[in-house]
């Protein structure tokens, strides 16, 4: 459906048959709906719960901890001696006792730093999971029946060469975890000339952008009744160089594309709005999980900062050595002295204070939060001290160690598998647009996205087992070990080489037989007396 343009030029607020729905139409097919009342309807069918944005990035910036908040962990007041350091004084204000009154004691007062020790647990959790679920890049099974299948094969895997797909996938995968939210928009950008890229000629060009809460998008999927999604949308700002702030609203459905701006008349249409979407279908993918992947864990984060800051304070109290002397002490050693000499009255001693009970209770309960953090967010502990003492372990050991790992990937792949499959029909609609002959093939051809984990293995244990499955026979050509191995710069000019090498060792000369000349003279001397 085409939009309604009025005589200034300016379209009316007249969106796709879908949209239309959201409010009721007079007999002429209008609505007296304004553009607020659309976004406002628009952002209703969300049916899920906005990232808190705010709690995601204090639990990600360990500067943002509650550790680092000097209103929850006050530093400390040290009242000054006489002769002590007047540097950090701060003159004392009346001190209100317990029980309501003003204290005598007045006097001068330093502000001593608390400890604050801040982990940045939650991004390394986060990292390890987008590194499990796609430090392979997943693979795309396709098996193409025709020629035209071939091709839009061969486009699909440019495209995704194109657009650094191993790169977008994390980032999605981050968005995702740290989040919540995430989305992707694909479309065709015309260039100047024409190229052969995707194998058949075309001026456009396929780009993608990410949407996440991150930079500032709020994503509003809308769901129709049987949980299908119709439309989507994400309100954003725009500050110029001025700092003067625009706020957009842009909405997509399977038939067009529009774009708000909010202004003194509230929301208007920008001009050029809206667009015809040519491939029928909303061309964003949206992945969505229900949690933070670290807020199980953020208060044993809290909790272990906590004790990490309050052992370091105890250390350093209590961490350098002390004398305790009974008597009067005549004479100290000078500092560096050795062999010095401490004089004193008689019966005055001496002695070290040493800190005779090792803070067992704490390390058991730094223990225990790791242990506890590491578990509930199937995360393998995989630091060097955790795994410098394994040695040389085989396939099967690996998989066990990161067997949790692998599990949490299992789970994530309610997200990703729909997520991945969502991508590949959007990119297969816009191949199917840039080159019409291959519309059909681009729709019929079937691409299945596979997540593969990602494992350490041994190459010994793999190549064994694959072996013995191919009854000990090779299961790749030289060529292609030879291409594997990436020591040689010109895999092709070295087996060249090679094969030159092997006809010369497996190669022989037959020639004619050599006779003697004095065998030939004595046969024909005889021959001759005969």
């Amino acid at each position: 459906m085409s939009p309604d343009y009025s005589e200034d030029k300016q379209p009316k607020i007249n969106i796709t048959m879908k949209i239309q729905e959201l409010f009721p139409q007079t007999a002429n097919g209008e609505s007296a709906a304004t553009a607020s009342d659309y976004i406002q309807k628009l952002k209703s069918h969300r049916y899920l719960d906005l990232p808190d944005v705010e709690s995601a990035n204090k639990s990600l910036d360990p500067k943002q901890h509650d550790i680092n908040n000097e209103i929850l962990r006050p530093d400390k007041k040290v009242k000054i001696d006489a002769g002590d350091d007047m540097s950090n004084a701060e003159s004392a204000r009346n001190i209100i006792d317990v029980n309501g009154g003003e204290s005598e004691n007045k006097g001068n007062y330093r502000t001593e730093k608390v400890a604050r020790v801040a982990v940045a647990i939650q991004k390394l959790i986060i990292n390890r999971a987008v590194s499990f679920c796609f430090g392979n890049p997943p693979t795309y099974n396709a098996a193409p029946e025709n020629d035209g299948q071939e091709a839009v094969l061969k486009a699909f895997n440019r495209i995704m060469s194109d657009v650094k797909c191993n790169s977008l996938n994390r980032k999605i995968a981050r968005s995702i975890f740290s989040y919540k939210d995430a989305a992707e928009y694909w479309f065709p950008s015309e260039q100047k000339r024409k190229h052969k890229k995707y194998g058949f000629e075309t001026p456009f060009k396929l780009r993608c952008v990410v949407f996440s809460p991150k930079n500032g998008d709020v994503l509003y999927p809308y769901f129709d009744e049987s949980g299908d999604m119709v439309a989507f949308s994400r309100s954003f700002a725009h500050v110029d160089g001025e700092k003067n702030r625009y706020d957009y609203f842009e909405t997509w459905t399977d038939e067009e594309h529009w774009l708000w701006l909010n202004g003194k008349n509230g929301y208007e249409v920008v001009e050029g709005f809206p667009k015809k979407i040519e491939i029928g279908k909303i061309p964003v993918v949206f992945g969505h999980q229900d949690h933070f992947e670290c807020e199980d864990i953020d208060k044993l984060v809290d909790r272990l900062e906590k004790l990490l800051s309050n052992f370091a304070d105890t250390n350093d109290y209590h961490a350098s050595p002390k004398i305790f002397t009974t008597g009067e002490i005549k004479g100290w050693a000078k500092k560096g002295e050795s062999g010095a000499v401490i004089e004193g009255e008689d019966g005055a001693t001496m002695q070290y204070v040493s800190w005779q009970q090792a803070p067992e209770s704490v390390k058991l309960e730094i223990e225990t939060l790791l242990k506890l953090i590491y578990t509930i967010t199937q995360t393998p502990d995989i630091s060097f001290d955790a795994v410098k003492g394994l040695g040389s372990i085989s396939g099967l050991a690996l998989k066990l160690l990161f067997m949790d790992a692998h599990l949490k990937v299992r789970d994530k792949r309610e997200i990703f598998d729909d997520y991945l499959q969502r991508r590949a029909n959007v990119v297969k609609a816009w191949i199917g647009y840039m080159n019409t002959k291959l519309e059909a093939d681009a729709d019929e051809l079937d691409i299945e996205p596979e997540i593969i984990p990602y494992m350490l293995t041994s190459e010994i244990d793999e190549l064994n087992y694959w072996l013995t499955a191919n009854g000990n026979k090779p299961v790749i050509s030289q060529e292609e070990s030879v291409a594997s191995v990436g020591i040689s710069k010109n895999p092709e000019q070295t087996m060249q080489k090679l094969r030159e090498q092997s006809d010369r060792e497996n190669s022989f000369t037959i020639g004619e037989p050599i006779i003697d000349d004095d065998d030939d003279d004595k046969r024909g001397g005889k021959e001759g007396e005969e």
